[in-house]
């Protein structure tokens, strides 16, 4: 009896290690950063579709809690009725509220945040050693940037996006999905862009610095088509977080 305690015993040893090297990966948050235009609204609604995971638009968010006049939208409308930003504290919480339900249990795609380096540093001191962070630069040229927004047409009713020149619709001025309208953003006219340039390589871009320096950045030439940015992305995070990969439907 005692030999065979010993030797159940000496099973239950080499059993052990296996347990730790089967334990479920972090949750992965999926973060694309690059100039307007660069391509980051098309690759996320791609990516979350590809790898069945939520797609997270703050901007989304704040709207929908404000039109559901929840407590957290009741504070944001009253920062937006006097014209004023709303704080980073109450964009953490409204985040951190959707984030919290069992679809972004295995990871989440952020879309429109962080936008400075202070809301980088927020997110990273809340959710540290909770999830692991994959952080995508998506590297074009300020020049293809006006010409890619400059030549913009999105469809008033399904929001699908048309170029001009580079993706035209059959039926001009007309979506070839719903059979909506089309029409420019008046942020997408040539001065206007010049603005939003001007505001991104100030406020935003120090972002990727700040994700260089903690090792999860990763550049991604988005100057070639949709199609192929998209596939250098899904072949990234599928080498960066297996587990998303082989759940691919």
């Amino acid at each position: 009896m005692k030999t065979f305690a010993i030797a159940l015993l000496g099973l239950l040893m080499t059993i052990q290690p296996l347990k730790a090297t089967n334990q479920p990966e972090k949750p992965i948050v999926i973060i694309l950063l690059g100039a307007p235009g660069s391509g980051k609204g098309t690759q996320a609604v791609e990516l979350g579709q590809a790898f069945h995971i939520p797609h997270i638009s703050t901007g989304d968010l704040l709207r929908e809690n404000i039109k559901n006049n929840t407590a957290l939208g009741q504070q944001a409308k009253s920062y937006m009725d006097k014209g004023q930003l709303t704080p980073d504290e109450l964009i953490l919480d409204i985040l951190f509220e959707r984030i919290s339900k069992p679809d972004c249990s295995r990871g989440y795609l952020l879309d429109g945040f962080p936008r400075t380096s202070a809301q980088a540093h927020e997110l990273e001191d809340s959710l540290r050693d909770k999830v692991q962070f994959a952080v995508f630069y998506l590297k074009v040229s300020d020049e293809q940037v006006i010409e890619r927004l400059s030549g913009r047409l999105i469809c008033k009713k399904c929001n699908r996006i048309f170029h001009k020149t580079s993706n035209p619709p059959k039926q001009e001025g007309i979506c070839d999905s719903c059979g909506g309208e089309l029409y420019q953003r008046s942020d997408d006219k040539p001065e206007v862009i010049q603005e939003r340039l001007r505001v991104y390589h100030e406020q935003t871009k120090p972002l990727e610095e700040f994700y260089r320096k903690q090792g999860v950045l990763n550049e991604v030439d988005a100057s070639g088509t949709s199609g192929d940015v998209l596939k250098t992305l899904e072949a990234k995070i599928s080498e960066l977080h297996p587990a998303l990969s082989t759940s691919k439907i």
